[in-house]
């Protein structure tokens, strides 16, 4: 979708965000001892706030925390587990950084938590499914990213199917973002995310990376993770998520270049780079 010059900004009271220069990162920070993508490197809570800290410094436009890995297989953790996870961590980055920081959960009593520590943005796997969920960022006026999952963390992956997997995905997502607007939430505070990875074979996701233009036609900015996920080591080879950086920069390379808003990313200074030159490549072509 294509945006005037008055809509490449987004302000809300706690955050803004700039899109003129085209696509932003937003930093991938898992306060969990299970994360699929570091093994539980940011579990330590000064670790985390460090890393939180370098990734603003990097260059991340939003550094979101989450204290559930949502890896495929990972079991649910319990609100107040993830609040003592990531309360601390968004309270002292709230006054290290000068991005907005987003929670990464779909537990309606960690962003109340979370909202009251300082977040700026909610990022919701089950696109608020707990519409309760809605109306917080109705009133605290955050925005919010709605992510497309076919069941759950636990099942997901263990046979997704799908028709159509672009017109599905892409139907879900406007219903559930159509909702978010019925509910309070403005339609530029909207971000509807595919949900690569989550329920989807690597057929699917490859369809899903080569329709990315659709999304993006819709009336909401888009936000694309590919970062280090497992259909990238399908097809590189590389049977460790550390090893998958070239792989994902492709990867941002495309979304950057099909118009998606937003990059979810782990490896921030590196996609960073190449947001910068994919960003001017589009503009000036």
């Amino acid at each position: 979708m294509k945006k005037s010059d008055g809509e490449n900004i987004v302000e809300w009271p706690r955050g803004r965000l700039d899109f003129s220069a085209g696509c932003v990162v937003m930093g991938a920070l898992n306060v969990t001892p299970d994360s699929f993508s570091d093994g539980g490197q940011f579990f330590d809570t000064n670790k985390a706030i460090e890393r939180g800290v370098q990734m603003a410094l990097d260059g991340a436009a939003i550094i979101d925390v989450g204290g559930e890995s949502t890896r495929p297989g990972s079991a649910p953790v319990s609100a107040e587990e993830q609040i003592k996870r990531v309360v601390p961590v968004i309270e002292a980055l709230r006054k290290k950084v000068n991005v907005p920081v987003s929670v990464d959960t779909k537990s309606f009593e960690v962003v109340e938590a979370a909202l009251e520590a300082g977040a700026a943005m909610i990022n919701d796997i089950t696109a608020l499914s707990d519409e309760r969920m809605a109306e917080l960022a109705a009133g605290w006026q955050v925005p919010v990213v709605l992510m497309h999952m076919q069941g759950t963390p636990e099942t997901m992956q263990v046979e997704p199917k799908y028709k159509d997997v672009v017109g599905e995905v892409l139907e879900f997502l406007l219903s559930r973002a159509r909702r978010a607007e019925d509910l309070g939430v403005a339609k530029n505070m909207i971000f509807i995310d595919p949900g690569i990875g989550f329920g989807k074979t690597l057929e699917h996701n490859l369809l899903l990376l080569k329709n990315i233009d659709k999304f993006v036609a819709s009336p909401y900015r888009v936000l694309v993770g590919t970062s280090r996920k497992s259909f990238i080591g399908k097809i590189t080879g590389k049977e460790k998520p550390s090893e998958r950086i070239f792989g994902t920069a492709a990867t941002v390379a495309l979304c950057v270049a099909g118009g998606v808003s937003i990059v979810r990313v782990h490896d921030v200074a590196e996609m960073v780079d190449v947001v910068k030159i994919a960003n001017k490549l589009k503009i000036q072509s």
